[in-house]
């Protein structure tokens, strides 16, 4: 039996300050990241060009799960790398890159949907969305392609997310609420939804560069 890198572990809780007690004492201490602030210019909402827009984004892979999966965001002037293993070993088979908590939430209620600008490796990745602060909260999730080693412009329309809570679809939850945007994830998995698998994964070496992210709207 392999154990869970517990080091990793702890790294992703206290970043994402996952644990209530473990956020208090982070508070108490001063030891609390700085908040994640995100400020749109007009339309785009992340320059992944920039530091500042990688700054905000932390690695979330299946060591949460007792997985050995790892990747992390590399900042890059053409557009943030997005890279790392994935691997079914220990039960694992995803990983991905969150944003912390927004403060404050952002309110896309005026647009049609995202807009990613990103150059990836043919397979299938997915971004998800929440609207609640709590951590292991539902998510709303869309998939999008990619063509290896061209940058394409991918639109999500919001109204082709999906609840889903741990990659199973929740038909009676409520609809995205666009006016608090509390957090982006963006993840590889070996899952589509409900049991069903990705066909593009495969173990390995992945990466998907993005440049923006922006909204975009239509009549």
């Amino acid at each position: 039996m392999q154990f869970p890198d517990v080091g990793r572990l702890w790294q992703t809780v206290t970043y994402f300050e996952a644990v209530p007690l473990v956020s208090c004492i982070q508070r108490t201490l001063g030891w609390n990241p700085p908040p994640a602030t995100v400020m749109p210019q007009g339309e785009l909402l992340f320059d992944l060009t920039q530091p500042a827009g990688v700054n905000l984004w932390g690695a979330l892979d299946d060591v949460v799960m007792g997985g050995r999966s790892r990747s992390g965001l590399v900042a890059d002037a053409a557009g943030a790398r997005f890279e790392g293993v994935v691997t079914t070993e220990n039960n694992g088979g995803f990983a991905s890159i969150r944003t912390r908590n927004l403060e404050p939430p952002l309110d896309l209620s005026g647009a049609t949907g995202l807009a990613l600008r990103v150059r990836g490796d043919g397979k299938r990745y997915k971004l998800l969305l929440r609207d609640s602060h709590r951590w292991d909260s539902l998510a709303y999730g869309a998939q999008f392609d990619t063509q290896p080693a061209t940058w394409i412009t991918v639109k999500l329309p919001f109204a082709d997310f999906v609840p889903v809570f741990r990659a199973k679809t929740v038909p009676e939850a409520p609809p995205l609420d666009r006016k608090q945007i509390v957090s982006f994830q963006l993840m590889l998995s070996k899952f589509a939804y409900d049991g069903q698998l990705n066909p593009t994964f495969q173990p390995g070496d992945f990466r998907l560069q993005i440049a923006t992210i922006s909204t975009y709207t239509e009549p």
